[in-house]
């Protein structure tokens, strides 16, 4: 997603290059300031607290949250004894993270010996992100991984013919459906739930969670294991897409104008980085909504 997942400019996917004479080197990292407040909730209290956040980009990885030292909680990082080797960064030593009864034992980690070029990041430690509470910009919680600033969500009404067919069977059809445009994701069509079949889709026991769009629920179509997707509550930066349903497109036939529509190669999901471990029910509450 954004800037440096799936296929943007900085992944290894990419799906477009940059124009220079010199071919670029196979991996770029690139860190910035974050210029938001960032906090760290660990045992219920705030363990980091800092408006000097730099962010890190690095290829098929989400963004990563390095604090300043000196804005992390008196006690709260103990050597571990474990060092690492970054293959960009250079020797990683890492911390258990220790606050009251609790303590986790990988919970963040330093970068010790970096190469000048990456003098950003010296004297800043990461968290692991499942491993804290909480990581929040200003009161909001910041749920799965640090928001790329770079990752961008764009929907746009159609009048384009879409028709989806499971067989000899046409279970959707409509001239106004949406077109979500997703950094790094090809475009996703949205259906109409009233444009599709009413008998054709049955829930299936599956949720999934996006940072940007809320929690994903799944369909079995026409007897096609789960081969729709839709964001029942979506955020309220993409409400839009409440009420509509996306079909795979390489488990069913989608065809847009007549053309048929085919699922990209390197489309999947795959969680990378400190974010793994994040439930469904830790993501479940919806960010606060306003009437």
């Amino acid at each position: 997603m954004g800037l440096a997942w799936q296929q943007g400019p900085l992944a290894t996917g990419s799906v477009g290059r940059f124009l220079v004479a010199e071919p670029l080197p196979q991996r770029l990292l690139y860190a910035e300031p974050l210029r938001r407040r960032m906090r760290v909730k660990f045992d219920g209290e705030w363990i980091a607290d800092s408006e000097d956040v730099v962010l890190l980009h690095e290829p098929a990885r989400y963004p990563v949250a390095y604090f300043p030292k000196a804005d992390i909680a008196h006690q709260v990082l103990n050597p571990a004894g474990r060092t690492t080797e970054h293959q960009d960064l250079g020797p990683t030593s890492w911390y258990a993270v220790r606050h009251g009864d609790h303590e986790s034992p990988r919970g963040a980690w330093e970068h010790t010996a970096l190469p000048a070029h990456a003098d950003i990041l010296a004297g800043r430690v990461a968290f692991a992100w499942h491993a804290m509470d909480g990581f929040y910009e200003e009161e909001e919680r910041v749920l799965g991984h640090a928001s790329d600033a770079y990752h961008r969500i764009d929907i746009r009404q159609t009048a384009r013919r879409l028709t989806v067919q499971v067989g000899e069977r046409r279970v959707a059809e409509t001239d106004r459906a949406l077109v979500l445009f997703e950094s790094g994701f090809a475009p996703r069509w949205y259906v109409p739930r009233e444009d599709v079949a009413a008998d054709a889709l049955t829930p299936v026991d599956r949720q999934t969670f996006c940072p940007y769009k809320g929690l994903c629920s799944y369909f079995d179509v026409a007897g096609v294991s789960r081969a729709v997707w839709a964001y029942l509550e979506p955020y309220r930066e993409v409400d839009r897409i409440a009420g509509y349903v996306s079909f795979e497109p390489d488990k069913v036939t989608v065809t847009i104008d007549g053309g048929r529509l085919h699922a990209e190669p390197g489309q999947n999901v795959v969680s990378h980085g400190p974010d793994r471990g994040l439930t469904v029910d830790e993501a479940a509450p919806a960010r606060p909504r306003t009437v």
